[in-house]
């Protein structure tokens, strides 16, 4: 199978060609006629009409129809029946397992919320077993996060599994993309949902999609019908709006119409990280899809640890979760204290959310995905130690130097540096000055390029590096890295990772510097690159950043060193950006950033080094 939309032909679209119905029923006779396979003893008119909502006289009348027409015989489906219900039949299961679900934090940060115990059941087995009890065993799992956790479904189940490896970066619209050939009368399923009854059947009319009714104010997808319940609008929030929770069926017409849409729109670089329902929502005059109402209290869908607290009271006492342990631990409060869980979106190593105790906000960082083989957390715990003890970082709360996490002090309405303000930028400069003559010593270094090479040696673990021109950067990046080496700037205390989001400024105008995972004794040019890369900044900017870092205008010598670190800045965070992606939790942009700072200003630096000023 193809795995990229650019190679997508019409000969891969035919694979969704639609298997047309022998007997077209109309929406009555399937509804009628469906009942009739799913009950014994034999039903009667009043009966069918209870079960179906429909009038009496109309049931009547449709059995008389499908009575003569052979469909019905002594009350039974005959072969020509079920012959007519077959093109109706649910071929397939596809459960949605690959994301994170960050506002679910903390608990989605150690197992995947699917997975998750409620009311004593696993919410994926329940999910998997209530298909089956309605017949559909053809069922996939497509995961991405943690997707180790789910392997042994397939042994219990008999479930088959399909891998989203960009899961990180691109939402289930790429997944639907990957299972493709899977869709045809299909459910589509996110893993996490609670049915309180079961929602699936064996036959299904017509493609739909689940939903519930929400008074006030909502953040999630607002569906717009016509006068026969077909789906004319779908766009996100709204007010006392019916919303998609739960399921959606595609039949075989929809999925047929859906896939080469989904295709197409993925081909477009702005789309990559789209959701399906985006891409459905911007072609529902084309898509035939209705609504299908449940009651609030069939389909749970919980966004956070608090909704989940109400479906089941107590269920944060008794769930296993270290990070709640840890919180209780350095906090000396009990679990039922720890409130108003929220993720933190920045930064692009770790996951963090914020959460109070007792009236206290505090953020609480666990190590992200691959960040062992970056980090040395006792080196960490060491910086952020005397970076509290020097003043710079008055957050730090606790840091466990094996496993990383970590707990600081929430800082309320405190803003991020602005790189452009001439004022923030040179108390930015004067102080990583500061502490790199503080004296402060931590038993680890930090070596632009020779950091580079391990986040190099981990890169090959994936393969060889095809990239064009690499090795020619590299070539001339370790040449600037040993005339640099003999410049003679001795080691001080560094961040090493000292950019605009790292600075906390607070109401009182008071500035903290957060996040010292990468320091180390370096060269005190590097928090100096890495702010000018991480910034942005073109030449000028750059230069006017220098002349605050010296107290006035730079020597060519001192202008020669620290540009090299710029280049060997970029190099190194170039190369770490590509294992990072390598790893399946790419940086995105900021790859293509990082290396611009080497490829534009190697040669410049190379020859001031070897031709002089």
């Amino acid at each position: 199978m193809s795995q990229s939309p650019e190679k997508t032909s019409s000969q891969d679209f035919n694979l969704y060609k639609r298997k047309e119905p022998l007997v077209t029923l109309t929406r009555t006779e399937f509804d009628v006629l469906r009942i009739f396979t799913m009950n014994e003893p034999v039903l009667h008119a009043p009966q069918v009409a209870h079960a179906t909502d429909l009038p009496p006289e109309m049931v009547e009348e449709t059995l008389d129809t499908l009575t003569h027409d052979g469909f019905i015989s002594s009350g039974r489906v005959t072969q020509k029946g079920a012959e007519a219900l077959e093109p109706y039949r649910v071929d397939s299961a596809v459960i949605l397992a690959t994301d994170l679900y960050p506002r679910f934090a903390p608990i989605s940060y150690e197992e995947p919320k699917g997975l998750l115990k409620v009311r004593g059941e696993i919410l994926i087995e329940r999910q998997i077993e209530q298909l089956q009890a309605a017949g559909i065993t053809n069922i996939t799992i497509a995961v991405g996060y943690k997707q180790e956790c789910f392997f042994y479904l397939s042994a219990k189940y008999e479930v088959k599994l399909l891998v989203n490896h960009e899961y990180a970066e691109r939402d289930n619209g790429w997944t639907l993309w990957l299972a493709r050939e899977l869709l045809g009368n299909t459910y589509l399923c996110p893993s996490d949902d609670y049915f309180a009854a079961n929602p699936f059947e064996r036959y299904v009319y017509k493609a739909y999609h689940a939903s519930v009714y929400v008074e006030g104010s909502t953040d999630e997808w607002c569906l717009g019908t016509d006068g026969g319940e077909r789906i004319v609008s779908a766009s996100i929030g709204g007010h006392d709006s019916w919303v998609t929770q739960g399921h959606a069926y595609f039949d075989r017409a929809f999925s047929e119409r859906f896939i080469p849409l989904l295709g197409q729109a993925l081909m477009q670089s702005e789309n990559e990280s789209k959701p399906w329902e985006s891409i459905y929502a911007e072609n529902l005059s084309s898509l035939d899809m209705e609504i299908r109402r449940y009651s609030s209290d069939i389909i749970h869908e919980f966004n956070s640890l608090e909704e989940l607290e109400e479906f089941e009271p107590g269920f944060v006492s008794h769930v296993s979760s270290p990070i709640l342990d840890n919180i209780t631990q350095v906090l000396s409060c009990f679990r039922a204290d720890i409130h108003g869980f929220l993720p933190v979106s920045q930064g692009l190593t770790n996951l963090s959310f914020r959460f109070s105790v007792n009236g206290q906000e505090y953020v609480y960082r666990h190590p992200g995905i691959g960040t062992d083989k970056f980090i040395d957390r006792d080196a960490e715990t060491q910086a952020n130690t005397v970076a509290h003890r020097l003043g710079v970082d008055r957050t730090f709360l606790y840091e466990d130097s094996k496993q990383g996490w970590k707990i600081c002090r929430f800082v309320r309405n405190a803003r991020n540096l602005d790189p452009l303000d001439p004022t923030q930028v040179k108390r930015a400069m004067e102080l990583c000055r500061s502490f790199h003559e503080s004296g402060a010593r931590i038993n680890a270094t930090f070596d632009f390029f020779g950091n580079g090479v391990s986040y190099e040696s981990l890169l090959e673990g994936h393969g060889a590096i095809n990239i064009s021109g690499y090795y020619e950067l590299r070539e001339k990046v370790a040449r600037i890295s040993a005339h640099a080496s003999g410049d003679g700037y001795p080691p001080c205390f560094s961040h090493n990772d000292y950019l605009p989001l790292n600075f906390l400024i607070d109401e009182q105008n008071g500035m903290d510097v957060i996040d010292w995972e990468f320091a180390g004794m370096s060269d005190p040019g590097n928090d100096f690159a890495t702010f000018v890369i991480c910034s942005q900044y073109d030449e000028g900017k750059a230069e006017e950043a220098l002349s605050y870092y010296f107290g006035g205008t730079p020597t060519f010598l001192e202008r020669r060193h620290f540009w090299a670190m710029v280049v060997l800045g970029g190099w190194c965070w170039y190369v770490w950006a590509l294992e990072k992606d390598a790893e399946g939790a790419g940086v995105g942009e900021w790859e293509s950033i990082y290396k611009s700072y080497a490829v534009d200003y190697v040669d410049r630096v190379l020859t001031w080094y070897e031709e002089g000023e």
